[in-house]
């Protein structure tokens, strides 16, 4: 048994913030101390008042959040509006009742947001293959009671098989799929097309897309858009180009020239719609 498995047994709220670091949290959120530059030493202090992993809500859904290891759990965390622009035009091109697709789902902070936002009406895919952090959105699934999202444990890909993983430098968040030489901790997952997840989820129109697969985002969305009829596209698409220089082909480009229009560019993403 992981400890991440003996932890997952506990009900949600079995690891609410003590009074110690509940004062601290208050105090993060609410300063400057909550932009990235502080937060692995937030987490080192929340840490030493209790170790383990932290029961909230953010955005409105349950998480338990393992901040030590995580960037985006840590993320999430400290900054209550973590991603706040990226959910904000995904939500703003997603109607209720529709569906959003979420490629590197992680821990669930697109997805559960967003299963709040389409409601019991609407769905959401979650797509994430590592086995740890797919456990991890599956217990944040479980205590959202988020009924319409579909947990897909795999990596979107360019064809359906195999892929190898693998994470690096303490950040279970940056887990990325390898396509050199394999280091000690790379593991083995399937490999699904998105059209064949979307196909199998029962999915026929798609109103917005998160895609953060660190550097194979290309690999994914040139294949899909390719093969899949435009009734299926996106209207909305938020895409992470921190790893652009490891795409094989441009991908954004790709899309412009498909009839997407980029409408803004943060450090870490590329919004587009159509």
């Amino acid at each position: 048994m992981t400890p991440d498995t003996a932890l997952s047994t506990a009900p949600f709220g079995a690891f609410a913030p003590t009074a110690a670091q509940a004062a601290i949290l208050g105090l993060v959120q609410r300063s400057r101390l909550k932009r990235g530059a502080f937060r692995p030493w937030m987490s080192r202090l929340l840490n030493l008042l209790r170790g383990g992993p932290v029961d909230v809500q953010y955005q409105g859904a349950s998480f338990r959040f393992y901040h030590q290891g995580s960037a985006t759990e840590r993320g999430a965390l400290f900054n209550p509006d973590y991603n706040i622009d990226e959910l904000d035009f995904l939500r703003q091109h997603t109607a209720a009742g529709g569906t959003f697709v979420d490629v590197g789902a992680n821990v669930g902070t697109f997805a559960l947001v967003m299963a709040r936002h389409v409601g019991t009406d609407g769905k959401v895919v979650a797509i994430e293959p590592h086995p740890l952090t797919f456990g991890r959105l599956s217990f944040n699934h479980a205590a959202s009671k988020a009924t319409q999202v579909r947990l897909v444990q795999a990596a979107a890909g360019d064809s359906d098989g195999e892929l190898m993983i693998e994470s690096g430098g303490g950040n279970l968040g940056a887990t990325h799929v390898v396509t050199g030489a394999a280091g000690a901790d790379a593991i083995k997952v399937p490999s699904l097309r998105l059209t064949r997840i979307l196909d199998e989820a029962g999915v026929t129109r798609v109103d917005s897309l998160k895609i953060d697969v660190e550097g194979f985002e290309d690999r994914v969305l040139i294949g899909f858009f390719r093969d899949a009829p435009p009734s299926l596209w996106p209207r909305a698409v938020v895409i992470e180009h921190l790893s652009q220089n490891e795409w094989q082909q441009d991908c954004i480009a790709d899309m412009v020239a498909r009839g997407f229009t980029i409408a803004r560019k943060t450090r870490s993403n590329t919004f587009l719609s159509r």
